[in-house]
């Protein structure tokens, strides 16, 4: 047995051949998700820093963070309970735009290659290895909705990219600027125009730049013409039809996902990429951006193609930039995506309530409708559960500013926290959240993480692991039902001010769950004499069993009510003694 353990190391898997199908997850709701730019989390490996910025403050430029850098930071993961790690885009980029590099994996030139910056494709085959080792599952994000910035409009027809600028002739200051890479929504297609007026549609220039990587793109497929949408780009954010069929601001060529063409094209690179780094889900970006029956298509395929393969409970969850919780949920009808970023809640909940001192019957409010939203039987051959228990829930992630930029307190991070890890749905962190992170909008919410250290020690990283730690002993925490037992309209010091108390329970198990929102007032789960009703037996002990090493206990009254005091900013867990 030892010779064949020794042989085992000396002769580590082929990174040359595609991985095995590893059927890793038992149920999503049991995940912990950890998402981190690759650029930003770890340089494992100064082999690949090219165009790399010397200065780790300037967050619009490549940093150096690779897949030797995940690898070798498996520990910290697993010390904070991470179960899932969530990695930025893996294709071959535009290197640069405007001064600003692609770090971030949003502007695909190649869609079959991986960007050498992070390393080649044994490499990250090696990090998805090391991880599935650890039982640490691999999302992907991915992009369909758009190309970089790899063609222009040429409007006027001179064969250059040009940008004019237009004064006003009836006397004003008005100044207009058109430029050719970007131009703006016209629902005919961008069309030509010369200084005698309109010229037809505006012939579309592929460019050669090869010093940025703004080259034809690969497969070659993807240099046709007439797989793009060729509109502009988006002006009205609030003309859905903009929304779907413009340009995405910067550039960003807007492919047309209702050709069935591109349709397969895009199923062939994506199913490529789960077989080629064994990976366990998708994270899709710019849902709204796309039609609902390119997704009906996708999806399907998608999961046919895991079937065949033998991979079960393949999980896409999808990004839709919203708080409109019927439009984000809408994209979990019959055959498209598994869940959503659930952004309504974070701009509802964790923004409204936990970050501004909200009444916390908005919780319960948004909670109300979920049913009506989101779909509430399991996608055939998904993820295993139904769209509304698998809500994907966060407090920050790389598109909006720091829960910390705008709310200087750790205390109310930490009630936020406890929310996030108690409640219904898949848990997301973002990277440095743990950290005490404090950007603001992009790219300062984009920080290196290596400058902490790694550190294990700190308040919010302990915070943190005691959560993940608490959620894996109990669990109705990771799949009970969710019901509310106290919320309050009030939120000016009164006795019960700020309270959010709900139960989880499962398989005959339940934990209660109460949180003090206030910044300054102690609370509790009681008004004008009225305890809170649970659904434990009176005379039931309920321990408090976080926070960690606490030792308080409550027992339940004769009228099945119990009143539980909470701390500004504080969050307790009771599980029956």
């Amino acid at each position: 047995m030892f010779l064949l353990a020794l042989l085992a190391c000396q002769n580590p898997r082929p990174y040359t051949e595609n991985p095995p199908v590893d059927n890793l997850v038992d149920d999503w709701r049991d995940e912990v998700v950890y998402q981190l730019l690759v650029d930003r989390f770890a340089n494992g490996d100064v082999n690949n820093d090219f165009n790399v910025s010397k200065d780790e403050a300037n967050l619009a430029r490549y940093l150096g963070g690779d897949y030797q850098g995940v690898i070798d930071h498996v520990d910290y993961l697993e010390a904070l309970g991470i179960t899932t790690v969530w990695i930025s885009p893996v294709v071959v980029n535009v290197e640069e735009d405007a001064g600003s590099a692609s770090y971030h994996g949003y502007w695909t030139q190649d869609f079959a290659n991986v960007n050498p910056h992070f390393g080649d494709l044994a490499k990250l085959r090696e990090m998805t290895d090391v991880l599935h080792q650890r039982n640490i599952k691999v999302v992907l994000d991915i992009v369909v909705n758009h190309i970089g910035q790899l063609f222009y409009y040429d409007i006027n027809r001179n064969g250059s990219p040009d940008i004019t600028t237009y004064y006003a002739t009836d006397g004003s200051d008005t100044v207009d600027i058109l430029t050719e890479w970007d131009p703006p929504y016209d629902e005919r297609g961008v069309q030509g125009y010369t200084s005698l007026g309109e010229s037809g549609p505006a012939p579309l220039v592929w460019v050669d730049m090869p010093d940025i990587n703004r080259v034809l793109p690969n497969p070659p497929e993807f240099a046709n013409d007439s797989w793009y949408n060729r509109r502009g780009r988006v002006t009205d954010w609030s003309d859905f039809d903009q929304v779907v069929h413009g340009d995405f601001p910067g550039g960003l060529k807007d492919l047309d996902t209702s050709n069935t063409d591109v349709q397969a094209a895009l199923i062939q690179v994506y199913s490529d990429w789960i077989d080629k780094a064994g990976l366990d889900g998708f994270r899709i970006d710019t849902l709204k951006h796309v039609e609902h029956e390119f997704w009906q298509r996708f999806c399907t395929e998608i999961r046919d193609h895991e079937a065949l393969m033998g991979k079960e409970k393949f999980l896409m969850f999808g990004e839709s930039f919203d708080g409109d919780d019927a439009l984000i949920g809408s994209y979990t009808a019959p055959d498209e995506v598994d869940s959503v970023v659930y952004f309504s809640q974070k701009f509802q909940v964790y923004d409204d309530v936990f970050k501004n001192n909200g009444a916390t019957t908005k919780v319960e409010d948004l909670f109300a409708v979920r049913d009506d939203h989101f779909g509430q039987v399991a996608q055939p051959r998904g993820a295993g559960q139904a769209p509304r228990d698998l809500l994907v829930n966060f407090i920050d992630n790389h598109d909006i500013p720091r829960f910390l930029f705008d709310k200087d307190s750790l205390p109310a991070l930490r009630s936020a926290l406890v929310f996030l890890f108690t409640e219904d749905g898949i848990p997301c962190l973002y990277y440095g959240t743990e950290q005490g992170f404090t950007g603001g909008n992009d790219p300062a919410n984009r920080e290196p993480l290596w400058p902490t250290g790694f550190d294990t020690s700190g308040e919010l990283f302990q915070h943190v692991a005691a959560l993940t730690a608490l959620r894996a002993e109990y669990e109705p925490l990771r799949r009970g039902d969710l019901q509310f037992t106290w919320t309050s309209d009030r939120v000016s010091g009164e006795e019960d001010a700020n309270i959010l108390a709900f139960e989880r329970s499962y398989d005959g198990d339940a934990v209660l769950v109460v949180i003090n929102t206030s910044d300054a007032n102690s609370a509790h789960t009681a008004y004008e004499g009225q305890g809170m009703p649970v659904s434990f037996a009176p005379g039931t002990v309920l321990k408090e069993v976080f926070p960690p090493g606490s030792d308080r206990t409550w027992a339940v009254e004769s009228d099945g009510t119990v009143t539980i005091d909470v701390g500004p900013r504080d969050g307790v867990v009771l599980a029956p003694q």
